[in-house]
């Protein structure tokens, strides 16, 4: 107990660390309140281009790939058993998102979790990672909005973390994230209805003719 307790601050904490307030700073903006209004990689494409938004998405992911690498690696060390090594690398994952999506720094009103969510991903299991950005970039296709790509990647990963056995913690830690993921997209589903939300293929063309 007092393990996960240590890893959940210290990943919380971890979580908290924004790719776009760094950017921010250095373009001198307040990505948060511009745009969309969201403290991400996807805003702050919009707002300064892909340049821009590809660092924030790096700093985002790698914010959640350091900390369950270090546990895994600690686990290994330490000779702690498989089972719990993995449970513990999906407290660190888990808290790392709940710290971008909830951060002390900025009011607990951060960004949306993707791209952190996207780096727990690829830290944790590799069958994982591949089935849920397959569905992640299959249901961006064909819907041409990357929130109902994000929508079905969460679910995915709830799914899988049941059918892989991983447990019932990491299942619940998948359905409360996909409900916080849901949550803070309300907007997006409200702009798709009303056909006012940027599309993937907007934001190419944008691109291709800057």
């Amino acid at each position: 107990m007092g393990y996960i307790l240590i890893i959940g601050v210290m990943s919380y904490l971890f979580g908290c660390i924004h790719g776009s307030q760094i950017v921010g700073k250095i373009k001198d903006i307040d990505i948060k309140n511009s745009g969309v209004k969201n403290a991400g990689a996807s805003n702050t494409t919009l707002l300064l281009g892909w340049k821009f938004g590809i660092i924030v998405a790096f700093v985002d992911i790698m914010k959640a790939v350091i900390p369950i690498v270090v546990v895994s690696l600690m686990g290994q060390h330490y000779l702690v058993a498989g089972e719990v090594i993995h449970l513990l690398m999906f407290v660190a994952g888990f808290f790392v998102v709940i710290g971008h999506i909830f951060p002390i720094t900025m009011n607990f009103s951060g960004g949306k979790g993707t791209a952190s969510m996207i780096g727990m991903l690829l830290a944790l299991d590799w069958k994982i990672t591949v089935i849920c950005l397959l569905a992640l970039i299959i249901f961006t296709l064909l819907s041409d909005y990357l929130v109902i790509g994000v929508f079905f990647m969460y679910l995915a990963f709830t799914l899988t973390t049941l059918l892989f056995g991983f447990g019932l913690y990491p299942t619940l830690m998948g359905l409360i994230l996909m409900a916080i993921s849901s949550y803070k997209h309300i907007e997006n589903y409200y702009r798709i209805s009303k056909k006012t939300e940027v599309s993937i293929s907007s934001m190419f063309k944008k691109k291709s003719t800057a």
